[in-house]
């Protein structure tokens, strides 16, 4: 049983050995071991700040970013409504321009169709014209002193004509 119990010197010795350690700890160990621990503790609480702020940042960029992705859309939709209106805006001036431009060919058509029928007009006027000249100048030329003669010559006229078309 002396294995189980300690005797007094040995007790005494560890507590001398405990208490010089405790001394030779608390000069050179303990203040390096708290100051480390403190430098650690406040490095982590400086970590955590960071991360805070870091996290904040990234919720207010993350709200900048879906103001600025609002905006776009947005932007987006103004741009395509006006694009929209410009090309409906183009299309009813081209509209406008052909109704335009058909309007102006048919109305030249219609002056070009009207200078030729004074055309074709005078020209039949003219042979009208010197046709009754030549038929005036055959009578004038044919002695014709009976009426008979005279409705004979005319028709012979005709017929001559008529073959002549």
């Amino acid at each position: 049983m002396e294995l189980l119990t300690p005797g007094t010197g040995l007790l005494f010795w560890q507590a001398i050995i405990f208490f010089i350690l405790f001394l030779v700890l608390s000069k050179y160990a303990w203040k390096p071991i708290t100051e480390s621990l403190r430098e650690r503790e406040k490095f982590i609480e400086d970590s955590l700040d960071s991360a805070r702020k870091a996290e904040e940042e990234l919720i207010n960029i993350q709200k900048k970013n879906e103001d600025l992705l609002n905006e776009a859309r947005k932007e987006r939709e103004k741009i395509l409504s006006e694009a929209k209106k410009l090309s409906n805006s183009m299309k009813d001036d081209a509209k406008s321009n052909a109704k335009d431009m058909a309007d102006k060919i048919i109305e030249d058509a219609k002056k070009v169709i009207e200078a030729e029928k004074n055309k074709a007009m005078n020209d039949v006027k003219n042979n009208l014209a010197e046709l009754s000249i030549d038929i005036a100048e055959r009578i004038i030329k044919k002695d014709l002193s009976s009426d008979s003669s005279q409705k004979k010559y005319v028709e012979d006229l005709i017929k001559e004509i008529n073959k002549t078309k």
